[in-house]
């Protein structure tokens, strides 16, 4: 029934997927005393679900755009329920805009596969990570991802590989200009915590470690059937699985480092791990078994925020 629903993409699944986050915003609220615990104002709740839903509808934009899936919807599916898993994952809103700031940068990245407007499209993702950076530092962490796409794109112009540093260096200019005019200073809105965190005693719930779990294991046996697969794809669409996978890397990173770990850092690796996800179920023949690795994966969350 799951495969039928998400196997083409129709307006019912952004419902599906708007409802399972709302629960999953509810779920923080009420269970984890989010609400309570928290002075942020209505409005603000507001806009820290819609930017998490928004950056859900970035990302089937960006598989769909770039030929990533067979025109379903599995991967906004499996980011839904990896926020119902890890509700904890709404709990920053600088987080939410940074993340999704970083995808409008991998549409970017992505994009270098068509060689139109590269100059400029190597600018603007250098330029959005550089903002995505004010907002959370260690998502500087993507940088990289440009450079890498252009070597997997097989790009062998030397500027190319300098205009991303230009577009930091844009930000930097700004940020200095405001913080003289508003504060009299070069470095006040500059991002100040360099701070990394190897204490990983605040994943130690049964919810934390179930999450964490159901991401580790089934994100390493898909990762084996992607890495696979790409050599199965058409030769001009292979840098971009590829992309995806580095991106999902270097998520990795930041959650292995992240100062505050409190579950939001998670989003980061939602997004890339999701089309990992998506790809691995679309190469499973068996009908009777991609029914139940989805199933798995709806119940499982459904699970830890139960027990």
């Amino acid at each position: 029934m799951i495969t039928t629903i998400f196997s083409k993409s129709k307006p019912i699944n952004y419902i599906i997927v708007f409802s399972i986050m709302l629960i999953a915003y509810l779920v923080l609220g009420f269970k984890f005393n989010f609400f309570s615990n928290n002075s942020n104002g209505l409005v603000e709740h507001i806009f820290a679900f819609l930017g998490a839903f928004f950056s859900v509808l970035i990302l089937n934009f960006i598989v769909l755009k770039n030929g990533l899936s067979q025109q379903n919807n599995y991967e906004i599916l499996v980011v839904a329920l990896f926020f119902l898993a890890l509700p904890q994952s709404f709990l920053s809103i600088k987080i939410i805009a940074s993340n999704l700031f970083i995808l409008l940068a991998l549409r970017r990245i992505i994009s270098v596969r068509s060689k139109k407007d590269l100059i400029k499209k190597v600018f603007d993702a250098g330029f959005l990570i550089g903002l995505s950076s004010v907002f959370y530092f260690w998502s500087i962490l993507f940088f990289p991802l440009i450079i890498i796409a252009l070597l997997f794109f097989s790009e062998t112009k030397f500027q190319l590989y300098i205009i991303p540093f230009l577009g930091l260096l844009c930000v930097a200019i700004i940020l200095v200009a405001l913080s003289v005019i508003l504060h009299e200073d070069f470095t006040s809105l500059l991002p100040q915590n360099f701070s990394v965190n190897f204490n990983y005693t605040a994943y130690n719930s049964f919810q934390f470690i179930g999450a964490i779990t159901l991401l580790l294991s089934f994100g390493l046996w898909s990762s084996l059937f992607y890495l696979a697969d790409i050599k199965k794809k058409m030769r001009s669409y292979r840098p971009s699985y590829k992309i995806m996978f580095a991106a999902c890397i270097l998520a990795s990173c930041i959650v292995v480092i992240a100062p505050n770990k409190n579950g939001s850092e998670f989003l980061y690796l939602f997004s890339p791990l999701a089309v990992i996800f998506m790809n691995y179920i679309e190469t499973i023949k068996e009908k009777w078994f991609k029914e139940t690795f989805l199933a798995l994966i709806v119940v499982v969350p459904i699970l830890l925020l139960m027990l």
